[in-house]
């Protein structure tokens, strides 16, 4: 067995090898210019080091921001978009109301399409499925060659109530192929996104279409490089939701695509979490451009099929584009190693969002980077080394990160000395990742002293110490690998796909027949789906009912069965909605009708997981010595060096720098580091 994981950032290509005998990881900058090169740069020097080729491999599995980086910066392809006749300004029109109420600068994120683009067809189904108006062929012929000769890439189409009856929508695409051929992209809305709330199934499925060729191009070139290279296994992409798809389907629907690197993050989170006995689990992947936060409960990341992506003001909630996708429910801050500090005109220090990436990077690069970022203070305080870093794949410049540090901050601000300056860049980074996970928190009405802080990403362990003690947290988890965290992720989750159905519907006056044989459907095609790759014996098949009391607009998520087929029991239903609904608002309406929103399936290949018992080192050797700055005491301290495979297996006392390739844990003082069975790193907060 010879598996491969490739998670493409926005500083970072981490590419992971699995081989019977275990893991083996290396960390490249990402060529952001042709972000295959950097990965396939990895892969070959892995395949040198175990003396392997392209043809040994029987598995890649790949997660990228790509999809997500063409949104944001509006590089993606002409797109068009048809719709119900009328509707063609519901994607300015949004939600008709500001998502800053009081802010009279606010700018709202330009549209995917333009608006001479935006072409309506005389067509109409009603809410209820039945058909008003079919739409006319000389009208469709009309509108494709209109479409054909703006020289359009992608096609979205989206009618009023195609969640209910995609016939039209259908039709009208197939009408469209016809005269368009194979080289323009169609998307139905009916198939991205089959949900009511027409704004956000049409910017769904305008992304979808948007995105769509950039990644059939992308991912078409890198498995026909794959396989001239030799490889003829086979090839997965992970998915926003926690679980793995074929190529096939992540071409058809890239939008599913955009958070796929950190849900590995999460995915890793939720597999060591279950190692370790861990019930409550906050999730931060610190990479070098974001910090990713997730809760996991009881080995469950927090899910969501509401997202949005390419937020244009001050990272505002509802300054974005929303998509309809299954997406484990992350916040995601503009807070990596390659986050740029700067003083603002009213003298205050900030952190991010900007990055220096990977090109030019940050000062310490040394590739012709001159703005100071986290990872210039990591190394000005002595928290990094600049022999090392990475693996040995960049070799830090040390001269030239305080440097850039006494230039944009230290001078600006006033302050004494540059360690003083670094040390405060790494501590308004941390309050800035700690209250991202306390609002969060605040928001799902979590606890957020009783979870246990588990970190990934090339800086999450330098960083963890100081953001649980903000938190109040006092058990660390620091996983094998985590500084490839994601990519080790995508190699421990399952082939999965999900799917929605609209139904919105009073629970008593539901056809349970009709309603019965539609998710049936959803449900041999969601599994038609992971058989393509998963055989038909180890494919289980789960629902969510979405239901809430009639007026109301929150939503309670019902676990439902669908393994051995799907029956809809409305006692059962209103039974399941009544308890869960009074533990978590303390009482229940009456009188109120109840209403059924939705019901989403979900395919997932079962895996068992070995778990690898790990032989920790019979005794700490006698280690190096560092000196770091510490802010509160305003002096250096001293540090003891070791190396994370040299680590005994008795408890160790703080202030300790554990080194390995691909990341540095941070052991501060009043803080102790002990190895688990499994290998990872166990840190708490006063323990003896």
């Amino acid at each position: 067995m010879l598996r491969f994981s490739i998670d493409i950032g926005g500083t970072f290509t981490d590419v992971v090898a699995e081989t019977e005998a275990g893991l083996s990881s290396v960390k490249v900058l990402t060529t952001s210019y042709a972000p295959d090169q950097g990965a396939l740069d990895g892969m070959d020097r892995l395949l040198s080091k175990l003396g392997k080729s392209y043809a040994d491999i029987s598995a890649v599995i790949h997660g990228t921001t790509l999809a997500t980086n063409a949104l944001i910066e509006r590089r993606g392809a002409k797109t068009a978009f048809v719709t119900t006749a009328g509707f063609r300004d519901v994607l300015d029109m949004r939600y008709e109301k500001r998502f800053a109420q009081y802010d009279l600068d606010i700018e709202m994120p330009t549209s995917l399409v333009a608006r001479p683009l935006r072409l309506g067809l005389e067509e109409r189904i009603l809410a209820d499925g039945s058909v008003l108006k079919a739409p006319q062929d000389e009208e469709i012929d009309a509108l494709a060659a209109h479409i054909k000769a703006k020289k359009v890439e992608a096609v979205a189409i989206g009618f009023l109530h195609a969640y209910r009856n995609p016939a039209h929508e259908i039709y009208v695409a197939n009408r469209l192929r016809q005269t368009l051929g194979e080289d323009v992209t169609i998307c139905q809305s009916a198939d991205v996104a089959c949900e009511i709330r027409e704004y956000e199934r049409f910017s769904t499925v305008c992304a979808n279409a948007y995105v769509r060729p950039l990644m059939q191009r992308y991912l078409g070139a890198l498995k026909a490089e794959l396989n001239r290279l030799g490889f003829d296994g086979s090839f997965l992409m992970m998915l926003s939701g926690g679980g793995l798809t074929t190529l096939e389907q992540a071409m058809r629907f890239p939008i599913r695509l955009v958070e796929s690197g950190p849900a590995g993050g999460v995915a890793l989170a939720a597999h060591v979490a279950h190692e370790v006995g861990s019930k409550c689990t906050l999730s931060l992947d610190i990479g070098g451009t974001t910090a990713k936060i997730c809760f996991i409960r009881e080995g469950n990341p927090q899910t969501t099929r509401r997202f949005e992506v390419a937020r244009a003001w001050r990272d505002v909630k509802g300054s974005g584009l929303p998509v309809r996708v299954p997406t484990v429910e992350l916040v995601e801050i503009g807070a990596g190693g390659g986050s740029i500090a700067a003083v603002d005109t009213l003298g205050r220090l900030k952190i991010g969002p900007h990055s220096a990436g990977s090109d030019p990077g940050p000062a310490a690069y040394g590739r012709g980077g001159t703005a100071a970022t986290i990872t210039d203070a990591h190394l000005s305080v002595g928290n990094i080394a600049a022999e090392g870093f990475a693996g040995g794949m960049i070799s830090l410049a040390p001269d030239k990160a305080p440097a850039a540090i006494s230039k944009h901050v230290q001078t600006q601000m006033g302050l004494a000395d540059v360690e003083t300056a670094a040390a405060g860049i790494i501590e308004i980074a941390d309050e800035t990742m700690a209250n991202a996970a306390r609002v969060h928190g605040v928001e799902l009405g979590l606890d957020i002293t009783a979870f246990d802080l588990l970190v990934t990403g090339g800086g999450g362990a330098l960083h963890a110490a100081r953001i649980a003690e903000k938190l109040g947290i006092s058990r660390i988890i620091v996983p094998q690998n985590a500084g490839v965290g994601s990519a080790v992720g995508f190699l421990r989750s399952p082939v999965a796909f999900e799917s929605a159905i609209s139904v919105m519907e009073p629970l008593h006056t539901i056809d349970a027949t009709a309603l019965t044989h539609r998710v049936s459907e959803q449900v041999a095609h969601v599994r038609a789906i992971v058989e393509e790759a998963v055989p038909a014996d180890r494919v289980t098949t789960t629902a969510k009912i979405e239901m809430r009391y009639q007026g109301q607009g929150l939503d309670i998520v019902l676990e439902y069965p669908a393994d051995d087929g799907f029956k809809i029991d409305v006692a059962r239903i209103e039974a399941e909605f009544i308890k869960r609904y009074k533990s978590l608002v303390g009482f229940t309406l009456k009188d109120i009708p109840l209403d059924l929103v939705s019901v989403s399936v979900t395919a997932r290949e079962t895996r068992k997981l070995d778990r690898h018992a790990f032989t920790p080192a019979a005794k700490a050797d006698a280690s190096q010595e560092r000196q770091v700055f510490d802010l509160a005491a305003q002096s250096q301290i001293t540090y003891q060096v070791r190396e994370r495979t040299d680590l005994a297996p008795q408890v160790m006392q703080g202030p300790t720098v554990i080194t390995e390739d691909q990341t540095t844990t941070l052991v501060r003082p009043g803080w102790s580091v002990q190895t688990s069975g499994e290998g990872h790193l166990i840190l708490e907060r006063g323990a003896a």
